[in-house]
């Protein structure tokens, strides 16, 4: 057992597919695949329960999966402490609000016992605003959504913008129109039997996805809203799509059922100016790497 097939399961295991996880550590599906059946001979037992391209936690696994955040956090607690200079100052970092509320618990509470001489500033905001932000040396970093290749064609100026950050994919979303319970099932926007589509600001890359997805078979009003429960609260009303990665929709526990139609991942970078960091943004990227998705790993199993 070592830290790199440790870090593949909880991939895999936040990601619930070997595909995505293979993205998010930077490996080939195959090598995905063999590494976690190494763990899974070396510990005697099946992590995960297989359906099709779908992984999920067997109970075995859900066990091993507390052990091994333990085991990730201790290993980045044990290369910082051999460090001689530690990190100090203030770090200005951008997200999301679906990042925030799904993704960055974990690694916040972490890098503040870590590091409490740092000041970290939490600034939340649509993509592309957070993205200028960076450009504009407001922020020293930021977690924002890339849209797929074939809208980033159409959207050149955001690409330009991107090309002159560093970018580093650190999670993939899948991203969901959540329909009323009543609603039949859909296969393209075409069956949708709502009058309006609900989203956050104009910024967002989610609700660009939904609204370029949604002009291919329909022309619905987007009905724009300022928090995920607000969306749901008017998907509620049985006249309304919402938008939204299911990382959200997990962690809410909605107290009325709602159907689902996936629209495909998304990825989440993590953009950064290529000179010009503070010291304290290395310790943060480390973070980040070690305890990405714990949070909504623990929350969906």
């Amino acid at each position: 057992m070592d830290l790199s097939s440790i870090e593949i399961f909880l991939a895999v295991a936040s990601d619930r597919s070997v595909t995505k996880a293979a993205k998010a550590v930077g490996r080939v599906p195959s090598n995905v695949t063999t590494r976690v059946q190494q763990l899974e001979e070396d510990l005697g037992v099946s992590l995960f329960s297989r359906d099709g391209k779908k992984m999920t936690l067997t109970r075995e696994g859900e066990t091993f999966l507390g052990y091994a955040n333990r085991l990730m956090a201790l290993a980045l607690e044990a290369r910082q402490a051999v460090r001689p200079l530690a990190p100090s100052g203030t770090l200005r970092v951008g997200t999301m609000e679906s990042t925030a509320a799904s993704r960055l618990p974990a690694a916040l509470t972490q890098f503040n016992q870590m590091w409490p001489d740092v000041s970290l500033h939490l600034t939340m905001g649509a993509s592309r605003d957070l993205t200028r932000d960076v450009l504009a040396d407001v922020l020293d970093c930021a977690l924002i959504a890339r849209p797929p290749k074939t809208m980033r064609e159409e959207d050149s100026g955001f690409d330009a913008e991107l090309k002159a950050l560093e970018i580093e994919p650190v999670f993939v979303e899948d991203l969901l129109i959540v329909l009323p319970s009543g609603h039949p099932s859909i296969k393209s926007a075409a069956d949708l039997r709502v009058g309006s589509l609900a989203a956050l600001e104009p910024g967002c890359t989610y609700r660009r996805i939904a609204e370029n997805w949604a002009r291919k078979s329909s022309a619905l009003p987007t009905s724009e809203l300022g928090s995920y429960h607000a969306i749901l609260a008017s998907v509620a009303t049985g006249n309304t799509a919402g938008v939204m990665p299911r990382s959200v929709l997990d962690l809410m526990h909605w107290p009325t059922p709602v159907q689902t139609h996936q629209l495909g991942p998304v990825e989440t970078l993590l953009v950064y100016r290529k000179h010009d960091r503070p010291s304290a943004f290395n310790a943060f990227h480390e973070v980040l790497s070690a305890t990405k998705g714990r949070d909504v790993r623990l929350a969906t199993n």
